[in-house]
């Protein structure tokens, strides 16, 4: 089944031109919940465990200063091999960006582990909550591949929105859902 949510810009606002810091940040902060809910311990969709307190004391030692970009890159690239083997090549997705977005993300994650604080879940229930805070009001079930509007929209609330109520409704509902992005 395929959903299409809209996603709408702010009148004159270009989402790739702009780039706001907050927007990288609210993405950032979407990759980690949606990579925490995904990880074995949660809902088991990807078989990794970079959240989990035993992934944290083997990372720690060889990333002192960078746990959190680690542990970041890690589950990112879990949720996009998984996400990949879903969707039809070439697709975007919240895991899989045009190569500068991924690096204006880098850079944002860097900068939030030297230490600006980014909400990190402690439990499944607190980033359900997370996950509820940034969908909205929107609500979107959908089972399969989902478009979620183009990838241009990626910088707008409406469209992060709509990313976050697809997963939210698919972890709750115990179903898949992939969101994508139109290029």
């Amino acid at each position: 089944m395929l959903i299409t949510v809209l996603a709408t810009s702010i009148a004159g606002y270009s989402p790739v031109a702009d780039k706001p810091s907050s927007a990288l940040q609210s993405i950032l902060q979407l990759r980690l919940l949606i990579g925490y809910l995904g990880e074995k311990a949660q809902f088991a969709w990807w078989p990794s465990s970079f959240f989990d307190q035993s992934s944290r004391l083997f990372l720690e030692p060889a990333f002192p200063r960078t746990l959190r970009t680690a542990q970041y890159h890690g589950v990112v690239e879990a949720a996009r091999r998984f996400h990949d083997e879903h969707l039809s090549a070439g697709a975007f997705h919240l895991f899989r960006l045009p190569e500068e977005m991924e690096q204006d993300l880098h850079t944002a994650m860097q900068s939030l582990d030297r230490g600006s604080s980014i909400y990190s879940p402690d439990n499944e229930d607190s980033a359900l909550g997370a996950l509820q805070d940034v969908s909205g009001s929107a609500t979107v079930e959908a089972l399969g591949p989902a478009s979620v509007g183009s990838v241009s929209e990626i910088y707008s609330r409406a469209t992060l929105q709509g990313i976050a109520a697809v997963y939210r409704s698919s972890f709750l509902n115990n179903e898949r859902a992939f969101p994508y992005l139109l290029p």
